[in-house]
């Protein structure tokens, strides 16, 4: 099964999330105008789940290109907070702004995955988990970012679960890995029945 699979995606967790999995694969990250993308949806009144949706597809579509008797992996992550889309934050002001509206609440990440083979999507899945916020002091939350900023400014809602971003948080409804933007399970599931990994 050697070279059968492509991540689409430049994120270091979920190649080591596949890779942990015992998945061999290649990666190459997709070069997309996010931003671009982003704002011509919102434009068109798209959820946060159908955003998520749309971008991990022209990820997978994207690299499919190249990869055409390959399984392409296309991810997206999007924070959705009281109905609006939460983007990374461009600097230590806005992730601070971010934090604090956020914190007391609740928000739901989705973690959408659509897999591409020979130009055409094949399977797609949106993982769902909603997570509670705890009421953190303005002192806490500008010295979190001080420790974390290299880590989690390219993270959506300013946070990594898995470091210290943990603290900010009271409970998860979830499954884990949709927290960290990969639905690893059921991409397990599907590359199983198709015989792409053995069973």
């Amino acid at each position: 099964m050697q070279n059968q699979l492509v991540l689409a995606s430049g994120s270091s967790v979920r190649a080591m999330l596949l890779r942990n999995a015992g998945l061999s694969l290649t990666v190459k990250p997709a070069r997309v105008d996010e931003t671009s993308i982003k704002a011509a949806l919102l434009a068109e009144k798209a959820s946060p789940r159908d955003i998520a949706d749309a971008l991990a597809e022209m990820k997978a579509r994207k690299v499919s290109d190249s990869f055409w008797d390959q399984f392409v992996i296309g991810c997206d992550q999007v924070l959705d907070f009281q109905g609006t889309m939460i983007s990374k934050a461009p600097d230590k002001g806005e992730a601070l702004a971010i934090l604090r509206s956020m914190q007391n609440q609740k928000h739901t990440l989705f973690s959408a995955v659509v897999i591409y083979f020979e130009g055409q999507p094949v399977w797609r899945h949106i993982g769902q988990a909603r997570l509670h916020m705890r009421p953190s002091s303005d002192s806490y939350l500008k010295s979190y970012l001080e420790r974390n900023w290299h880590s989690v400014q390219g993270a959506v809602g300013c946070y990594k679960l898995e470091e210290e971003g943990v603290r900010l948080f009271r409970k998860v409804e979830g499954d884990y890995f949709h927290v960290l933007g990969l639905p690893l399970l059921e991409i397990l599931d599907y590359l199983a029945i198709r015989g792409v990994i053995e069973q």
